[in-house]
């Protein structure tokens, strides 16, 4: 966590590769994300009165803040590194408010003006060395000083430590169920890290507050950003609430119940004010019946028979008021099963298809179907036209292109007379195969090669039956001389 500026005191998380005492350069309110962070909004604002607030507020690690006094009229403005006073020696921090708004956090914190320490000066440069020195160990020693307890057998938590500015001095935070006995322990930690030794105790709820971290609404913790006051939250709160008395869910990352439970308690109690008691029993034929659960939402009551407690019957809060006063007056209400009514079942429309899992599918689908069809039809007439033209021709343009030929043709040829004489002693191989059109025109080669044999005129084109098999030629054997 930092202030924002180059002058925090953090040095793993400063945002400025150069530690000055003079804060930051160009803005004198530098946001800072540390817990109640009070905003100057009276920076530009010059003070009107003659006497001005010479205290100021500084922060330390974490969320510590105390209030100094400006004794020797240092001039001071928001992220400006200071030396103070402490016990012993001195310590070394960060301006986090000044002006007249110190004034209302010191009445508002309860904090007196004469016990106020005192501001010695800016910090120098050996100042913010040996205060980043003795921060970058701080982690360190923490897991030393664990090592230690462990080994004493001490039932404690060290939670974290914090160096002052001149290191001499070093403040261990832990939680503990129960006193702890410091006797040995601080003789330990005395000859290990040669400095005083201070042991403070926290709660389980302010380590939380130190620690940090994301609960589980998926923001950061309550205490450890601006809660202040812990309150005591006990399991009452979660039955106001119809809350499952779940200690896993009910419990923070604290160990202890949620502080949010507090925060809607009163609407919870006002609306509840207004249902009967969550132990009534009603006095049916049938038999006795009570209580199982409230709805503070749908203003509803759930009762149940003592003999069965399986079937839950929901009233609302209005005519079970009606049969409460009924059993007053000595009556018996009727069964639970009479006095239910039928909820009326909600027309809902989906305009959107919200519900339809295949919503998507459906123009795929009809699209699909379609598509092989298509493909199946286009086939054999181009297997027809490959295998009637010979070698392919460039296709023409879609405007060249004939429409529906293929089925004019073979209009014309299904209302042509049937041939009673054949006259042509191939017709027969040619009816067998209607598909064939046309002959397919002869190749150049083998045009050639006819006309070197001599056997086709070469000023009438040959006649050939193109259902005709072909059979290669054979030639006889050579004859052998040797023979």
């Amino acid at each position: 966590m930092s202030c924002g500026c180059k002058t925090s005191g953090d040095s793993a998380h400063s945002c400025g590769p150069k530690k000055t005492a003079n804060g930051c350069e160009s803005v004198n309110t530098c946001g800072n994300s540390y817990k109640l962070s009070v905003f100057d909004w009276l920076s530009n604002i010059n003070n009107p009165a003659s006497n001005r607030c010479d205290y100021v507020e500084v922060r330390f690690k974490n969320d510590r803040k105390l209030f100094y006094k400006n004794v020797n009229n240092v001039p001071l403005h928001i992220g400006s590194v200071v030396t103070v006073e402490s016990s012993p020696g001195h310590d070394v921090g960060v301006v986090s408010l000044t002006g007249e708004l110190v004034k209302i956090q010191m009445k508002k914190k309860r904090a007196s003006e004469e016990s106020a320490l005192k501001i010695y000066r800016l910090a120098n440069q050996k100042d913010i060395e040996v205060w980043q020195e003795v921060r970058k160990k701080e982690d360190s020693v923490k897991i030393e000083a664990r090592k230690i307890a462990h080994r004493l057998g001490l039932e404690m938590k060290v939670t974290d430590v914090e160096y002052q500015g001149d290191a001499s001095k070093v403040t261990f935070y832990y939680t503990a169920d129960n006193r702890i006995d410091f006797r040995q322990l601080i003789k330990d930690y005395a000859s290990t890290f040669r400095t005083k030794i201070d042991m403070k105790q926290i709660g389980f709820r302010q380590e939380a507050a130190k620690v940090g971290g994301i609960g589980s609404c998926g923001r950061e913790l309550c205490c450890s950003t601006w809660l202040t006051d812990f309150r005591s939250v006990n399991t009452n709160v979660a039955r106001y609430q119809q809350l499952s008395i779940n200690p896993q869910k009910l419990a923070g990352q604290c160990g202890k119940l949620k502080c949010c439970l507090n925060y809607e308690l009163d609407s919870y109690l006002d609306a509840l004010s207004n249902f009967p008691s969550s132990s009534t029993v009603l006095d049916t034929e049938k038999g006795r019946a009570f209580c199982i659960k409230i709805d503070v939402f749908k203003k509803k009551m759930w009762f149940a028979y003592v003999d069965s407690s399986m079937a839950w019957y929901d009233f609302d809060i209005d005519l079970v008021k009606k049969l409460i006063a009924q059993n007053k007056k000595g009556e018996r209400t009727l069964p639970l099963e009479d006095l239910k009514q039928p909820d009326a079942p909600l027309h809902t429309i989906d305009l959107i298809q919200e519900n339809s899992v295949d919503r998507f599918e459906k123009k795929n689908k009809s699209f699909n179907k379609n598509r092989p069809q298509n493909q199946n039809q286009n086939r054999p007439n181009n297997n027809q036209n490959s295998s009637n033209q010979g070698p392919r021709k460039p296709r023409p343009e879609r405007s060249d292109r004939p429409q529906n030929s293929d089925k004019s043709e073979r209009s014309e040829r299904s209302e042509r007379p049937a041939r009673t004489e054949n006259p042509n002693p191939n017709a027969n191989n040619n009816s067998n195969n209607p598909k064939q059109q046309r002959p397919p025109q002869q190749p150049k080669a083998q045009l050639e090669k006819a006309k070197a044999e001599g056997s086709v005129d070469p000023e009438k084109k040959p006649q050939t039956n193109p259902n005709k098999k072909k059979f290669k030629k054979k030639f006889p054997p050579k004859k052998d001389n040797n023979a």
